[in-house]
């Protein structure tokens, strides 16, 4: 799958990217939950969307690097579409 082709709402995402830039990590504290996110650029040849990036897997990916997502979801803010893998995706750095 290509970046061109994500649309909000949609899962099951399998995709390659390499990470063009790593945001501010931000702390966070629900009652459901608490941890680290941060929102990273990620782009492939056809275009750049913006990951969240959630608790571990900030500390996994760094720019320059190339990661893939399995079963990820594109989600929707302010008119912006994020990817991120989802409760039921993973991310892998590639070599």
């Amino acid at each position: 799958m290509k970046v061109k082709d994500l649309k909000s709402g949609q899962g099951k995402i399998d995709i390659e990217l390499e990470i063009v830039s790593i945001g501010e990590i931000r702390n966070f504290d629900t009652p459901r939950a608490s941890g680290r996110v941060c929102n990273a650029a990620g782009k492939d040849d056809s275009g750049e969307i913006k990951i969240s990036l959630w608790n571990e897997q900030i500390d996994q990916v760094e720019e320059g690097k190339k990661i893939k997502i399995e079963n990820g979801y594109v989600s929707e803010y302010k008119g912006e579409k994020q990817l991120s893998t989802g409760k039921f995706g993973t991310l892998t750095v590639l070599d």
